[in-house]
C-alpha cells in the first residue's frame, strides 16, 4: 500500500495508522526569516530620523516651559514632579505593548508606519489641549486671576498624558523602523541612532529657541485672550509650530519610505494553515527570562543613568529662575527672565548634542570602545550635576540689589555666574548625546542576536529601564527637596551620585557590543 504524507506503517499487519498531528512550535522570531535583509539607502534612514526633530521640538517645549506653566496654574513646586509621572507610567505600558504588536502587525502599510502616523495625530490633539487648558478651564468655571485653577489643571493633565503616550509611540517605533531599515547591519544601526540623536538636537535647538522668544505670540494674535496672558500665548504659538513641523516631516517620511508587508509564520495542521501567535504577557515573560547578562547590565546602567538625568530635565529652567537668578516668587519678572535664560542654556545644550552626535562613532573609537565612551560620559554627567551646587553658591554669594522707587529690588546675576550656568548646560550636551544614541543602538544589536525578542519589544524593554527611574524620581524628588528645605539642588546632587555609579558600572561590567557584521535578521524577519 502506498503511504500518504499524513500516514505511517505502524503495525505488523501493515495497517496504516494516522500520524499524530504536529503541534505549533513556540514562537521564535528566527523561524520567520525568509532571506538575508538588505540595508536601505542612507537617504531613507535620514528621512525617518528626521521625525526625531519634530518629536523633540515638542519635548523641548515640555522641558523648558511646562514646569513654570503648571506652577502658574497653581500647582506647588513640590507637586510638579508628580505631574511628570504621566510620562513614565504611559511609557511603561505603551511602548512595550506597541512594540509587541508592531513586531507582528500585518497591515498593508507596514509594521511601523501605522503606529508612527497614529502617534503624530495624538501629539497634535495633546498639544492643543495643553495650550488651551486655561481657556477651557476659565470657560467652564475657573476664576480669572485666581489659583489654583482646578478645571484647567484637569485639562492640562489629560493633554499631558496623551502627549506622553504619543511621544512614546513615536520614539519607540521610529527607532525600531531604523533597525528594520538598517537590515541588521550593526554599522547601520549605530549610524541610524547617531542620526536620530542629531535630529533630536536639531529639534531641541528649534524648541528652546522658540521658548526663549518673548514676542512669538504675535505670529498668531488670537492666542492671547483674557484667560491666557503673554506667557501662555507664547506657549500656544510654540505648540502650533510644533504641530506643523512634526506633521510635515512625518507625512513626508512615511510617504517616501515604504515598508514591506509582514507575513507571520504559519503551521500546517491537517489541511488548515494557522498563524503562530503568543500572548503579549507570555511573550514579555519569555523575553525577560531569556535576557542575557549583558542585557541586564545594559538595563541597570540605563536605569541609573536616567535617575541622574530626570531631576535636571524636570527642574532645569526652574533652577535658573529660582536658584541662579534668586527669584522668590514664580510670578515675578526676575523669575521669567531666569526661565528664558534657562531655555537659552538648553538651546546651547542642544547645539552641543547635535555636533557631538555626528561624531559619536569616531569619538567612541578614540575613547577605546563604546563601554569607555558611555562610562566616561556618565562620569562627566556626575561632575556637571555636582557643578550646579557650585554655580548656585556663586550666585548666592554675589546677590546685589538696586533701588527702584525707594524699594530694594534684586538684580539679575552677574555675567560670571550666568556664564558658569551656561557652561554647565553646554558640557551636559556631551553625555546627553551619548544617552540618546548608545543604549538604543546596543539594545537593537542585542535584539538582532536574540531568538525571541524583536526590535519593537526590545526597545520597549529598554524603555522600562528609562521610565521606572523616572517614576522613582517623580515620587521622591518632591519630598526629598522638602526634607532639605526645598529648592532643586538636593535632587541634582542625588543625580550626580547615580551618574557616578552608572559610569563605574559601564566601565567595569558592560561588555563590548557585537562586532560590525550582519546578524541573523530579527527586525526584518518575515518581510516579503
Amino acid at each position: 500500500m502506498e503511504s500518504s504524507s499524513n500516514m505511517s506503517l505502524a503495525n505488523d499487519n501493515n495497517v496504516p495508522l494516522p500520524q499524530p498531528l504536529p503541534s505549533p512550535p513556540p514562537f521564535n522570531l528566527r523561524n520567520h526569516i525568509s532571506s538575508e535583509p538588505q540595508q536601505r539607502p542612507i537617504w531613507q534612514i535620514v528621512m525617518v530620523t528626521a521625525i526625531a526633530a519634530g518629536i523633540q521640538f515638542g519635548w523641548a517645549l515640555q522641558l523648558s516651559l511646562l514646569t513654570p506653566y503648571v506652577q502658574l496654574l497653581g500647582i506647588p513646586h513640590t507637586f510638579c514632579a508628580y505631574i511628570w509621572l504621566c510620562g513614565p507610567i504611559s511609557g511603561m505600558i505603551v511602548q512595550p505593548l506597541v512594540g509587541y504588536y508592531s513586531d507582528r502587525c500585518t497591515s498593508k502599510y507596514g509594521r511601523r508606519r501605522p503606529f508612527i502616523a497614529g502617534g503624530a495625530v495624538l501629539v497634535a490633539i495633546a498639544v492643543f489641549l495643553i495650550g488651551y487648558a486655561v481657556d477651557i478651564g476659565v470657560s467652564t468655571g475657573d476664576k480669572l486671576g485666581k489659583t489654583p485653577k482646578p478645571r484647567s489643571i484637569v485639562v492640562y493633565v489629560v493633554g499631558f498624558w496623551i502627549l506622553d503616550v504619543a511621544n512614546n509611540m513615536l520614539q519607540g517605533q521610529c527607532r525600531a523602523f531604523l533597525a528594520d531599515l538598517a537590515g541588521s547591519y550593526s554599522s547601520g544601526i549605530r549610524t541610524g541612532n547617531s542620526l536620530f540623536a542629531f535630529f533630536m538636537g536639531v529639534g531641541n535647538v528649534l524648541g528652546y529657541a522658540a521658548g526663549s522668544v518673548t514676542g512669538l505670540h504675535k505670529i498668531f494674535p488670537f492666542t492671547k485672550t483674557n484667560a491666557c496672558d503673554i506667557y501662555c500665548a507664547n506657549l500656544k504659538t510654540c505648540f502650533f509650530l510644533a504641530i506643523v513641523l512634526l506633521l510635515s516631516i512625518t507625512i513626508l517620511a512615511l510617504t517616501l519610505v515604504k515598508e514591506d508587508v509582514y507575513q507571520p509564520e504559519t503551521v500546517v495542521i491537517g489541511e488548515e494553515r494557522k498563524d503562530t501567535k503568543t500572548p503579549f504577557f507570555s511573550e514579555m515573560f519569555g523575553a525577560v527570562k531569556s535576557l542575557s547578562r549583558p542585557v541586564w547590565i545594559l538595563l541597570l546602567v540605563t536605569c541609573l543613568n536616567w535617575i541622574a538625568w530626570f531631576p535636571f530635565f524636570i527642574y532645569d529652567t526652574d533652577w535658573m529662575g529660582s536658584d541662579v537668578y534668586g527669584a522668590k516668587t514664580k510670578h515675578s519678572d526676575l523669575y521669567s527672565s531666569g526661565v528664558r535664560a534657562g531655555a537659552f542654556g538648553l538651546l546651547i545644550n542642544s547645539v552641543v548634542v547635535g555636533f557631538v552626535s555626528l561624531g559619536i562613532e569616531r569619538i567612541g573609537r578614540v575613547c577605546g570602545g563604546v563601554k569607555k565612551l558611555w562610562g566616561g560620559a556618565n562620569l562627566l554627567l556626575a561632575v556637571c550635576l555636582a557643578m550646579t551646587a557650585l554655580v548656585t553658591k556663586m550666585a548666592n554669594d554675589s546677590r546685589h540689589y538696586k533701588m527702584v522707587n525707594g524699594v530694594e529690588v534684586l538684580r539679575p546675576p552677574s555675567s560670571g555666574v550666568k556664564g558658569g550656568a551656561f557652561a554647565v548646560f553646554a558640557f551636559l550636551g556631551i553625555p546627553l548625546s551619548v544617552t540618546f544614541s548608545v543604549p538604543c543602538a546596543l539594545a537593537s544589536m542585542f535584539s538582532n542576536d536574540s531568538d525571541v525578542v524583536g526590535q519593537g519589544l526590545s526597545l520597549g524593554l529598554l524603555n522600562l529601564a528609562i521610565v521606572i527611574p523616572q517614576m522613582f524620581v517623580s515620587l521622591v524628588s518632591g519630598p526629598w527637596d522638602k526634607l532639605f528645605g526645598h529648592g532643586n539642588l538636593p535632587a541634582f546632587v542625588a543625580g550626580a551620585v547615580a551618574a557616578a555609579i552608572s559610569g563605574i558600572l559601564a566601565l567595569t561590567l558592560l561588555p563590548s557590543p557585537p562586532p560590525d557584521v550582519v546578524f541573523t535578521s530579527v527586525s526584518g524577519a518575515g518581510m516579503h
